[in-house]
């Protein structure tokens, strides 16, 4: 009879161990695959280069599944919505992208392009300066931010005597 509650305690053990994650739960490193996301991630960046948005979206999607924590994955993600002119979509990707890869400045620069795209200004300006920051000598940020500048009557932006 002493077996019996063992026996109970093991097998409540195992179902606690093997309970499903919830979908807020993160996953783990096992059942992460960053590398079949890295190769979805390139193959999606030959499909964006050949303007084959659908396609590129959808190994993109793949890539996620495999890897949620994949950066370049959200970023290029973000990029085809851009691309289709899914602005809102296109943020969120970038914001992703932001977070994991923070010392990258193409998340940034490209949701400054989508905020402009947009008319917010005043974020975008935000977005090229967070830019400049993770890389000052990031060019396209240089001049994205001296060409919003200009637009918006700063600096750079005097009459020609």
């Amino acid at each position: 009879m002493r077996l019996l509650p063992y026996l109970l305690f093991l097998a409540m053990a195992a179902c606690v161990s093997s309970r499903p994650q919830g979908p807020y739960e993160p996953p783990t490193e096992l059942e992460r695959n960053t590398h079949l996301a890295e190769q979805l991630t390139r193959h999606a960046a030959d499909r964006i280069d050949a303007m084959d948005l659908d396609a590129a979206e959808d190994l993109l999607r793949q890539a996620l599944s495999a890897d949620l924590f994949h950066g370049p994955a959200h970023n290029n993600l973000g990029v085809v919505f851009l691309q289709q002119g899914k602005l809102y979509e296109a943020a969120q990707e970038f914001e992703w992208a932001k977070k994991l890869l923070p010392s990258a400045p193409d998340p940034r620069v490209n949701l400054a392009l989508t905020l402009e795209r947009a008319g917010d200004e005043d974020q975008a300006t935000l977005a090229w300066d967070a830019a400049l920051e993770v890389a000052p000598r990031c060019r396209e940020a240089q001049e994205g931010r001296e060409r919003l500048a200009w637009l918006q009557g700063g600096v750079g932006n005097r009459p020609i005597e």
